[in-house]
């Protein structure tokens, strides 16, 4: 949902395929399509959520750490990777075209290959926008043993507070002009508070299991409201952002506790499967825009508009699904094997020579 939310952002806006269909659109309807960047910092509440959850009885010892940096260093790079191969053309065609020195074109490289969009930007080149928040991913990797083990066992207090200094302080640092191509720094707040949220999940899911629904319905009806009325955060300091983060936390956890039909919705083979592949569209939906614009919409086939978005949606839907059974499963196995199987040589050698 959150994938689809924000590909149909990026393809409303001016010059895409359903510009003139959203501009049709009531003006709160607009404000929503409009509003789907803000899908992103879900994304990174949902990100320490599941990883807390995961993680909640992880041993952090040296094989421990480093079956977790496997782990997510497989969870985003391989995909990530498949992306900058679909745009590659565009890449190289960047590289031999004249207008940069050779010190840009390496700093081009260097900024992609090793996902910094989300601390230098993406330099005007555009091949893959969304992948800044990857920077952010991996930014956030770094302190996730640290902030679980300190909140895992956190009482209401503790995660009250955490919560609070979340919500504050990306406006404090804004006011503080820490520059806001520095986007880790801003949304490590987001990550933390998924940590919290997983936390008060544990505290209250026997009283409150399969009654979910009376905390994401309102929560999601107030996020709403936010987004199409954003005056409403004037004078408090905030933006959007900071109206929908404790929003965002609570409809979080009334999805996890369940109950209602939303929830019993997204618990459906077909959501569940989505969701897994919704990563690889939300990593692939601009390379693939890249191609899709300049064959369908510009290019020989000019498809009207609205044919165009809807074969979009349904190529990227096709794509996602097939580099998540053939890349994104295997290369994640693949690379959690031979780190397991590498652990696994000195503890064989121990034992021998112990033999």
């Amino acid at each position: 949902m959150l994938a689809i939310w924000v590909i149909l952002h990026h393809i409303a806006g001016k010059g895409m395929m359903l510009e003139g269909w959203t501009a049709s659109l009531p003006l709160a309807a607009q404000s929503l399509i409009h509003g789907g960047y803000l899908a992103v910092q879900t994304f990174f509440i949902l990100s320490g959520f599941v990883l807390a959850r995961s993680y909640a009885g992880a041993r952090w010892d040296k094989p421990g750490l480093l079956r977790y940096a496997a782990a997510r260093l497989a969870r985003i790079y391989p995909v990530y990777l498949l992306s900058l191969v679909v745009v590659s053309p565009f890449i190289f065609d960047v590289m031999i075209r004249p207008g940069r020195t050779g010190s840009e074109k390496a700093g081009l490289l260097i900024n992609y290959g090793f996902v910094l969009q989300g601390w230098t930007g993406g330099l005007n080149v555009g091949w893959n926008t969304p992948a800044w928040s990857l920077s952010c991913e991996f930014f956030f990797y770094l302190f996730f043993p640290l902030l679980l083990v300190w909140l895992r066992r956190a009482g209401r207090f503790t995660i009250a507070a955490v919560l609070a200094v979340a919500i504050v302080t990306p406006v404090l640092l804004a006011h503080a002009n820490v520059p806001w191509t520095w986007k880790p720094i801003h949304h490590l707040s987001d990550f933390a508070a998924g940590i919290a949220a997983a936390r008060i999940f544990e505290l209250i899911e026997t009283g409150m299991k399969r009654r979910g629904y009376w905390l994401y319905l309102p929560a999601l009806i107030a996020g709403a409201l936010v987004i199409v009325y954003p005056w409403v955060m004037n004078g408090t300091y905030g933006d959007v952002n900071t109206g929908l983060r404790p929003l965002n936390v609570v409809a979080l956890i009334g999805l996890a506790l369940g109950g209602g039909s939303m929830a019993r919705m997204l618990s459906t083979k077909a959501a569940e499967y989505l969701g897994k592949a919704s990563y690889s569209m939300y990593i692939l939906h601009v390379p693939i825009l890249w191609w899709y614009g300049r064959w369908a919409v510009r290019g020989p086939l000019h498809l009207l508009p609205g044919v165009a978005a809807l074969v979009y949606f349904a190529l990227v839907i096709l794509v996602s699904a097939i580099s998540f059974e053939w890349v994104e499963m295997p290369a994640n196995q693949w690379i959690r094997d031979r780190v397991s199987a590498r652990l696994r040589k000195p503890s064989l050698l121990t034992a021998r020579a112990a033999a």
